[in-house]
């Protein structure tokens, strides 16, 4: 890079690991990702700061973990006093956001973003500063002016639900058309540094869209604990998954709200047949992604950029598909807190390297702002991974930490299907990784410990064998050691 680099923060919205190439996926169809890999770091264990929407957003944008930035669940907004990457980037760079905000209602330029895409009306309801909902974001303006009619209510206006938007053609899809305008952007903007970040909400439930054919469900291969009730774990994930599987056994699912409205959105959940093409479904939406990134890619191409731009991937959180018997996010499983993450950086490689260890989000605005030439500041949790990128360190030794901090009265976070899981949902949990193992621990639940290397799936629950009962006290002694430097008050079993 001979002038100040740019840079492109991509991240979608529930997306696992397991949806690339570059992971050992060699079936889905994305090849604008896969050529980013090409080019990218590929870091192999990347985990997000706690598997939901808002919380993890607070961490990638923050640099804190989710009981310091503020948002601890969906629904919570981000004080203007916490600051944000754009907050932190010196006044030489125009700084840029263009889709899901997701930490307030995300209608007017927030945190030192001076160009602002919106798309999110339908979040009113629960981030809303004051007053009803009087204009329609960047996006459902646009699907207006293109000609179709908004079905839900919102105030002064009418605006369009998400299940809705998911039946219209690819080309109006919200990944295509933040695409569009960020290509825009780096037309109009290649003559100076920048940065944007670009967030779409695909491939987030509802899983149908225009694409959901692409994918013959019986062909798609499926791991070890699809559509299987996991044992000797937590009561709450045994609960969650008799919920969603109760279904295939007995009763009507189109008389239950959650799986009708969030869940399962137009889903068979009664057959296995039905299971696999939900997952059919989601695998085809990332097609969406994939061509929001070609967009971007082609764009920085076009305005001979690519060799200026440092270009990020990931997203905020993945969803678990029916494994262990589980739908969407809010696990410490693999496939809830594990998302890919791909690093582009012109002038460390050219070629597709991979990054061992334990990454966490939390360190992901200290490195960008250091691989940008800024200043990282002192209250930030995470750190620099400059040297990891440098070849001079590595992260075999890397704790990460993922929270989750429940849910409270009154405060939005949507019913989670039944009275008794969302009691147990306030419960708060902690998790560390540690050399590919992983603690979970919670005060009211059972506790879990997975071996990562040889139990890749998560099937085997080791907390009350004996023999590991040392390296439970190291690995919470750890996670103790992080409650200190970082103020968490988390209640934690002893043990």
């Amino acid at each position: 890079m001979v002038k100040k680099p740019n840079l492109v923060f991509i991240f979608s919205d529930q997306q696992r690991q397991d949806t690339m190439a570059c992971y050992g996926n060699n079936w889905i169809i994305t090849p604008n990702l896969n050529a980013l890999a090409s080019r990218s770091f590929v870091f192999r264990n990347a985990y997000v700061g706690q598997p939901v929407c808002t919380p993890s957003r607070a961490c990638i944008m923050t640099g804190l973990y989710p009981h310091t930035a503020g948002p601890v669940l969906n629904g919570i907004e981000l004080s203007d006093d916490t600051y944000v990457i754009a907050d932190l980037i010196s006044s030489d760079y125009l700084c840029g956001y263009f889709g899901k905000w997701h930490l307030g209602h995300g209608d007017t330029p927030q945190h030192g973003f001076k160009t602002w895409v919106s798309t999110e009306d339908g979040y009113i309801g629960k981030f809303v500063r004051g007053g009803p909902l009087s204009n329609r974001s960047d996006y459902h303006q646009h699907l207006v002016d293109s000609g179709f009619t908004p079905d839900r209510e919102m105030g002064e206006i009418n605006t369009f639900s998400h299940n809705k938007l998911v039946t219209y053609p690819k080309e109006f899809q919200m990944a295509p058309y933040l695409g569009d305008r960020a290509a825009e952007f780096i037309e109009q903007n290649k003559s100076k540094p920048f940065v944007m970040y670009v967030s779409c909400v695909e491939p987030h439930s509802p899983y149908i869209g225009p694409l959901q054919d692409a994918y013959k469900p019986s062909d798609l291969p499926v791991g070890p604990t699809f559509l299987k009730k996991p044992e000797n774990v937590s009561l709450l994930h045994r609960v969650k998954a008799d919920y969603y599987l109760q279904y295939m056994e007995s009763g009507d699912p189109s008389q239950d709200t959650y799986m009708t409205t969030w869940a399962a959105v137009g889903e068979d959940v009664t057959t296995e047949a039905g299971w696999r093409a939900l997952r059919a479904h989601y695998f085809a939406t990332i097609s969406l992604v994939d061509s929001m990134v070609g967009k971007i890619t082609d764009a920085l191409e076009k305005a001979g950029l690519t060799d200026d731009t440092i270009v990020i991937f990931t997203s905020d959180h993945g969803d678990l598909l029916g494994d262990h018997g589980m739908l969407e996010k809010r696990s410490f499983y693999e496939e809830s807190a594990r998302v890919p993450l791909l690093m582009a950086i012109p002038g460390f490689t050219n070629s597709q390297k991979e990054i061992g260890g334990s990454f966490s989000h939390i360190d992901l605005v200290p490195t960008i702002l250091d691989l940008l030439g800024q200043d990282v500041p002192d209250h930030l949790h995470g750190q620099s991974r400059l040297a990891v990128l440098e070849g001079k360190a590595t992260l075999e030794d890397n704790d990460v930490i993922i929270e989750w901090n429940g849910i409270r009265e009154g405060h939005f976070d949507r019913g989670m299907a039944t009275p008794e899981i969302d009691r147990m949902n306030h419960s708060m949990w902690r998790s560390i990784v540690c050399n590919r193992w992983k603690l979970n621990l919670c005060t009211g639940d059972q506790n879990e410990l997975f071996d990562l290397t040889s139990d890749a799936y998560e099937e085997h629950n080791l907390f009350n064998n004996p023999e590991h009962i040392d390296r439970i006290r190291d690995m919470t002694a750890r996670i103790r050691m992080w409650q200190t430097r970082t103020h968490d008050t988390a209640k934690l079993p002893d043990v």
